[in-house]
C-alpha cells in the first residue's frame, strides 16, 4: 500500500495506492482531503491533531476485503503502508519533525517526507531529467536529474522575488491600474467588480495578512481581460521575468521547462510565449501534482 499526501496551507489531498507484487500497475483505492498541514507554521499538537482525527477515520474504512485481496495485508496495514509527505514548509530544519510525527501512526522505516518542490519535480518530470517550476500564488524552480534537486534559485518571497507568481502578477496589475491612465477602464471594471476602493486596497495589502494572496486573487479577473492587450502584456512579462531570474541561472537550454500551478495552469498561452521569447522549450503544465505524484509512485518500486 502507498499513500501519497499534497499538502499545502489550505488543504492536504491524499491518495490511496494498491500495489500488489503480482501486477504490472498501481491502482488508486480512493482520494480524500484533511486540513492544510505546514510544518513551519503550526505546532506538532496541530498536526497530530488532523492526522489523528481527519486521516485516520479515512483509513479506517477500508478493511482488508475492501483492499483488493486480503492477502496482500496479512501483517498490519498501517505497519504495512509506505507514506510520501510532500509539503509547503517541509524544508531540511522541519523534516525530522514531521516523520517523528507521522511515525507514530506508520511504522517509521515507511514514511518518507519530501518538499513541494521535489512533488513538483516528480510529478514533472518523472524520472527523467528537466526543469521543474511552480508557479501559483507563489513562485520557485529546480534544476532536477531525474532523481535529485541539484540546483535551486531561491525564490525569496513576492516581495524580493517570486518572479512568474500569481502575487508579483498582482502587484504589476495594481501598479498599473492606479498609475497608467491607459488601464482607468480596467480599473474601473475591477472595482467595481470587487466593491474595493484604492484605500481598501492598501489597507489589504500593508496592514491585513496574507497579502499575497490577496494580491494572487486578482488573477481571475486578468484572466478574464486577456483581450486586453497591454494587461496580457503584463502577463507575459511576469513570467519573461521569472525565466530571466530564475531559471536563466540553470544554463539548461537543452532540457524542457516543465511547470505546476494555477497560473502555469491558467495562463499557458501567455507562459508559451514568454519561453519562447526566452529561448526556452516549454514541457508539461499540470493544475495540481497529484495526477503526476501517482505516476511517478506507480512505476516506483519498493
Amino acid at each position: 500500500m502507498k499513500l501519497i499526501a499534497d499538502s499545502g496551507s489550505t488543504k492536504t489531498d491524499w491518495t490511496l495506492l494498491h500495489n500488489a507484487d503480482w501486477q504490472s500497475d498501481s491502482f488508486v483505492i480512493a482520494s480524500f482531503s484533511t486540513q492544510g498541514i505546514t510544518p513551519i507554521h503550526q505546532e506538532p499538537s496541530e498536526i497530530r491533531q488532523i492526522l489523528g482525527q481527519e486521516l485516520m477515520p479515512h483509513l479506517s474504512t477500508f478493511p482488508r476485503a475492501q483492499l483488493i485481496n486480503s492477502r496482500v495485508l496479512e501483517a498490519p496495514l498501517l505497519s504495512n503502508m509506505h507514506v510520501y509527505f510532500y509539503g509547503s514548509g517541509c524544508t531540511p530544519a522541519n523534516v525530522p519533525m514531521m516523520k517523528q510525527i507521522l511515525s507514530e501512526f506508520f511504522s517509521p522505516q515507511n514514511v518518507e517526507i519530501h518538499s513541494d518542490l521535489m512533488a513538483a519535480a516528480r510529478a514533472l518530470c518523472q524520472q527523467e531529467a528537466g526543469v521543474a517550476c511552480i508557479l501559483g500564488t507563489g513562485a520557485n524552480s529546480c534544476l532536477y536529474d531525474g532523481e535529485n534537486i541539484v540546483q535551486n534559485t531561491p525564490p525569496l518571497g513576492y516581495i524580493l522575488g517570486d518572479e512568474g507568481s500569481g502575487a508579483v502578477l498582482g502587484k504589476s496589475f495594481m501598479n498599473a491600474i492606479f498609475k497608467d491612465p491607459e488601464f482607468s477602464d480596467v480599473r474601473d471594471a475591477y472595482l467595481k467588480e470587487t466593491k474595493l476602493t484604492m484605500p481598501a486596497i492598501i489597507n489589504k495589502v500593508y496592514r491585513e495578512p496574507l497579502a499575497n494572496r490577496f494580491l494572487a486573487s486578482t488573477s481571475t479577473f486578468i484572466h478574464q481581460h486577456l483581450d486586453f492587450e497591454p494587461l496580457r502584456q503584463i502577463v507575459v512579462d511576469n513570467f519573461r521575468l521569472f525565466f530571466q531570474r530564475n531559471v536563466q541561472q540553470y544554463q539548461r537550454h537543452d532540457l524542457s521547462i516543465h511547470a505546476i500551478g494555477s497560473i502555469a495552469h491558467y495562463f499557458q498561452d501567455e507562459l508559451a510565449e514568454a519561453a519562447c521569447k526566452e529561448k526556452f522549450v516549454l514541457g508539461t503544465i499540470l493544475r495540481t501534482p497529484m495526477e503526476g505524484l501517482i505516476s511517478y509512485h506507480q512505476k516506483e518500486r519498493k
